[in-house]
């Protein structure tokens, strides 16, 4: 059931990431805030040429007589039906088909490094391609390699976690080595959700127990993913699983933290999925050597929970206060404390993972030599053979980016598993991971506040659609929809605009009016406020928010702090030198594209999906998509079931005809019986006339002899 559904799952988020691309070209359209043309200038070099330089498809787009963002849309449309015919079609869920995905999107996110962060997309795209089987034009069934390649999505988790978890102390955040950040995270997230106003009105103490538990999950249990005894796995799994679901009430993280919990499914086996669908599983007798087992794997287990739980106590100084009804904790261990003990488990972290990778690789390699057949065990060793192979080597080079919190580690490390990551790393096989570093905003939420003028006197401010701005809006509910500029805008307020150089072509945009970038602001022109006429001068302006307590009155709460961006306006001179500064001014007019069928069709489909607001779109995809999906799962069922149910009618019959001969043959042998008795009897009647004839004829002799012996007297 995993091996099946699995490589479509681990990709199907993708698939929408590329939707969600091609419906919102205002980003890297030919008018957007960073037109993708500007990276892709012509520069008198051959198509050859070009690809080793950069491999991209979009090199071919004039040959199709495209311009770079039709070029775009069609490799996202591409992607996206493609997707959807892999959701319909389980022929289709390829490792090939995955592979065409993988590389679309690769070159989708070369040109968009700006404002996309999908390393782990990217890389669980790829484990798909190894994990998804071969099916046409014909599938094997013997597939012992699976458990093999399975097992890459189980370390990704192991390194996203750990990592995730690490980092968090390593980066010396007062916040968390305090145990306070969930007290700021809430309302200093990228775009929280109205959840996140109740959360962070808990009390104190409870934030901080949070924080802990937070530890606990990412750091300690993920060593938990290797254990040998199942219910440690499942455990796992489901402290896994809670913490992603209470980020995801609490925050819009786009696709991460659903794509994360797929990955967590690598956890999990059959038997317990057949569990949650209610499927029988044959009970075997368990041996006197399998009761024994089993007995010190639970042994095993409570240790395990006992001293899981001894250490977060002692660690944490954890202290139940019986009269305020609460509990109190702190971090009982120092930085260097801390240091040492990731010098003490780096390198057997990387040992357990070489074991277990080890024992899936002998046990599937055993596997193949059972298999019947001198030409199928030959085949299943071939198989086996090149997919332990990439295995190891997604291992080895994963262990360069794995290291980079553990100097000595990564020192250690074989350079030539440098030298295979440094040539891969442009195409995102491995990345390292780090969520949540460092706490910001903790005087305070920073936010841009951009606003416009007609005659420098009467300034209005420009709302987007998510981010905080109105006092009195609601945060919204947009995943799995991540809204680029929304995000970017985020990162800008940490710092001056110079860092973020995008700013000042969205200025020059909005000044000149652009339909595609208003977009990104609101989805409903109505909506915003220069709609008519743009404009005549802009500025921006650097508030600190904070959640409110005036609920539900008033969400946030906010104080000026200072001017981000000067007031500029069409021709200012500042706003030119930025944009010549950073290059992001025309150097060459637009070149115009063909009147083609194809430009046509894109220019059509564009208009009307950019006309739905994204998380519309997106949650209709996923209904679709789901349906679908549970259509085709009740007509396998259906299947299933008729199938069973003529087994059984057979079954039935067989049975029904056993009993009829059966209930035939017990009468011929009761018909036998009773003729037998019938001429046992006769023969006894026969006996009897014939024993009395024989007494009647010896009497009358006896009579006679006796006449004659009177007579002779």
């Amino acid at each position: 059931y995993l091996l099946e559904n699995q490589d479509i799952s681990l990709y199907i988020w993708g698939v929408f990431r590329i939707k969600k691309k091609f419906i919102n070209p205002c980003l890297y359209g030919n008018e957007g805030v960073l037109p993708a043309r500007w990276q892709l200038r012509v520069s008198g070099k051959s198509v050859v040429e070009q690809l080793k330089d950069s491999p991209m498809l979009l090199w071919f787009g004039p040959r199709l007589g495209l311009d770079t963002q039709q070029c775009m849309e069609l490799l996202s449309l591409t992607g996206a039906l493609l997707s959807l015919l892999t959701l319909a079609l389980p022929v289709l869920r390829d490792c090939r088909v995955f592979l065409v995905l993988w590389i679309l999107y690769l070159f989708l996110y070369q040109v968009q490094t700006q404002f996309t962060q999908d390393n782990l997309l990217l890389e669980t795209g790829f484990l798909a391609i190894l994990i998804a089987p071969m099916k046409m034009p014909w599938s094997s069934k013997v597939r012992l390699h699976d458990s093999v390649t399975f097992w890459l999505a189980r370390w990704l988790l192991f390194r996203l976690m750990f990592v995730s978890g690490v980092v968090k102390l390593t980066s010396r955040c007062p916040t968390w080595w305090g145990l306070t950040a969930l007290t700021y995270h809430y309302e200093t997230q990228c775009i929280p959700t109205p959840l996140a106003w109740f959360a962070h009105q808990l009390p104190v103490w409870l934030q901080k127990l949070s924080v802990v538990g937070t530890f606990v999950i990412e750091i300690a249990v993920p060593f938990m993913f290797f254990s040998p005894i199942r219910r440690h796995r499942l455990a796992a799994f489901y402290m896994q699983v809670l913490l992603q679901v209470l980020i995801i009430l609490s925050g819009n993280y786009n696709f991460f933290n659903i794509l994360t919990i797929t990955l967590c499914l690598s956890l999990l086996d059959d038997q317990h999925v057949d569990f949650w669908l209610r499927r029988p599983t044959p009970k075997t007798e368990s041996t006197s050597l399998q009761t024994l087992l089993s007995g010190l794997a639970v042994m095993l287990e409570i240790g395990t929970y006992a001293l899981l739980g001894y250490w977060t106590i002692k660690y944490f100084d954890l202290q139940v206060d019986w009269e305020n009804k609460s509990v109190s904790s702190k971090t009982a261990f120092t930085y260097f404390e801390f240091n040492g003990f990731l010098k003490t488990v780096t390198v057997p972290s990387i040992w357990t993972g070489v074991l277990s990778l080890t024992w899936e690789i002998i046990s599937s390699m055993f596997k193949c030599a059972c298999v019947r057949g001198v030409l199928w065990r030959l085949w299943s060793t071939i198989q086996w053979a090149v997919m332990a192979a990439a295995t190891v080597s997604m291992f080895a080079i994963s262990l360069v980016p794995y290291t980079y919190f553990e100097y000595d580690a990564h020192r250690n490390l074989w350079p030539g598993v440098r030298t295979v990551f440094e040539l891969t790393d442009r195409y995102q096989l491995v990345n390292s991971y780090g969520l949540f570093r460092r706490m910001t905003g903790v005087g305070g939420r920073p936010e841009v506040v951009i606003e416009g003028s007609m005659d420098r006197n009467t300034w209005t401010e420009i709302e987007f659609m998510y981010k905080p701005g109105n006092m009195s809006t609601a945060p919204p509910v947009v995943a799995p929809h991540q809204p680029r500029l929304d995000w970017q805008m985020w990162f800008a307020a940490l710092g001056p605009h110079t860092q973020s150089p995008w700013f000042s072509s969205l200025l020059h945009r909005l000044l000149q009016g652009k339909r595609d970038v208003i977009r990104l602001i609101q989805t409903d022109e109505s909506q915003y406020p220069f709609s008519k006429q743009p404009p005549a001068y802009l500025r921006a302006h650097r508030y600190k928010y904070w959640f409110s307590e005036l609920y539900p009155q008033r969400w946030w709460r906010r104080v000026y702090v200072e001017e981000f961006y000067p007031m500029v306006h069409l021709g200012d001179s500042y706003l030119e030198q930025m944009l010549v500064q950073h290059g992001l001014k025309d150097k060459a007019p637009l070149r115009r594209s063909s009147n083609a069928w194809l430009t046509r069709l894109l220019h059509h489909v564009g208009e009307h999906a950019r006309e739905m607001p994204a998380p519309l779109l997106l949650w209709t995809l996923f209904s679709s998509a789901a349906t679908v999906c549970l259509l085709n799962s009740l007509r396998s069922r259906a299947h299933q079931h008729q199938h069973e149910s003529l087994q059984n009618k057979h079954a039935d019959d067989k049975q029904a005809a056993g009993q009829t001969r059966s209930s035939v043959a017990q009468e011929d042998e009761k018909k036998h019986e009773e003729e037998d008795a019938k001429d046992d009897a006769e023969e006894d009647g026969k006996e009897q006339e014939e024993d009395a004839t024989a007494e009647e004829e010896q009497e009358g002799e006896i009579e006679e002899e006796e006449d004659c012996l009177r007579k002779r007297k």
